[in-house]
């Protein structure tokens, strides 16, 4: 009788221990403003609305791993994407999409790093999005037009990654998405490597993206790649023909105290060839700057500047000034207060093939506006 309330007391306690060593959490995040933007349209007018996904996009999802023994872990992640305002899934690249946002499986190693296959955000999102104000304010202080996928606009299709450990505070992270087609193994393929560095109050980290347009016997009429696109709006709408999107970024943070100071540089270029409906690369060149002050426990505020210079195929200015507030109500729920102005000048490639005067248009929200455009946003955040 002993022995076998033992051996009962010890399967119990062994199938604890395998629970443990196995999970699978739900999580997500809710994320409405009511948001209103000066010059919403290239006619001037405004516009008042409620927008979901300012902060961070509006998601759910399920992780999990389980223990494999010897430092080893199975990992996936799934997931999608949605609208607060009317329940739909989110859309990438105008398709719809239910695990729109991660879709991979993989292993997990302490010592050897971590590999993983599916759909993935790149390493320079991975290593190098952390340490910019979009990872503390979100698209109102994201790049023009996100033309460098400043705020994550883009993912990978059928890609591999991988991530070392961290070795003396650096890492690094390289991918590649196979673009599937027969006989053309590189066309629609996407291939990025960066490495960051922390060090106490400093990190920095750089990279190097890239995403090849499908092949065409014809002139192309889109963008069609592993990759999604990142044509938020009027700022690179015409190059969507492009033969590939190159990416080029580097940025720096530095804490002391209260204060964290940020800088960071991008080159994006847009590459033409004999299938583009534009003749000439288009390049954007992006320098960005912020401070962060904590004020309190609860309040973090957020000051930002971000020019973007395009040159090659058509030439524009763009200069954004933005400012943020984001106050704790809890662990879970902040609220926040955040704007930004912008003004272009110089001429853009439109979506038509036609040449006009450069329309401003805040970060990714993709709204074209007058040669100046103004957006405010008061929201509420929830994570669970």
């Amino acid at each position: 009788m002993k022995k076998s309330v033992v051996t009962l007391a010890l399967l119990v306690a062994a199938v604890k221990v395998a629970y443990a060593q196995n999970s699978i959490t739900l999580y997500g995040v809710i994320d409405e403003s009511i948001q209103y933007t000066h010059n919403a349209t290239p006619t001037g007018s405004n516009q008042v609305g409620l927008y979901s996904g300012n902060l961070s996009g509006s998601r759910w999802g399920l992780k999990g791993s389980e223990d494999l023994g010897d430092g080893l872990k199975a990992i996936f992640q799934l997931e999608d994407g949605f609208n607060v305002n009317n329940g739909k899934m989110g859309s990438y690249n105008g398709t719809t999409s239910e695990f729109g946002r991660q879709a991979y499986v993989g292993l997990q190693s302490d010592r050897y790093g971590t590999f993983t296959a599916g759909r993935q955000y790149d390493p320079l999102v991975d290593l190098v999005q952390g340490i910019t104000e979009d990872n503390y304010f979100g698209s109102t202080f994201a790049t023009a037009g996100d033309v460098d996928n400043y705020d994550n606009s883009s993912r990978t299709n059928n890609a591999l990654k991988y991530v070392s450990p961290v070795f003396s505070g650096l890492q690094v992270e390289g991918l590649y998405a196979l673009g599937g087609v027969a006989g053309a193994g590189g066309s629609g393929q996407t291939w990025s490597l960066a490495a960051a560095y922390n060090n106490g109050p400093l990190a920095v980290s750089a990279g190097y993206f890239v995403a090849d347009n499908s092949e065409s016997s014809t002139e192309r009429t889109g963008w069609s790649s592993t990759s999604d696109g990142t044509f938020d709006g009027p700022v690179n709408s015409g190059y969507d023909t492009a033969k590939s999107i190159n990416i080029a970024r580097v940025a720096a943070q530095y804490v002391a105290g209260p204060y964290t100071f940020g800088l960071s540089y991008s080159n994006s270029q847009y590459k033409a060839d004999a299938q583009s409906a534009f003749a000439d690369t288009e390049k954007y060149n992006t320098g960005q700057a912020f401070l962060n002050y904590q004020a309190t426990p609860a309040l973090l505020l957020g000051l930002g500047y971000s020019y973007t210079r395009a040159s090659g195929d058509t030439g524009a200015s763009y200069n954004q000034i933005s400012l943020g507030a984001d106050y704790n109500l809890s662990k879970r729920t902040d609220v926040y207060l955040v704007g930004a102005w912008q003004h272009a000048s110089g001429d853009q490639l439109n979506a038509d093939g036609t040449v006009s005067s450069a329309e401003a248009s805040i970060g990714s929200y993709g709204v074209a506006g007058t040669s100046s455009q103004e957006m405010l946003s008061f929201g509420i955040r929830h994570k669970f």
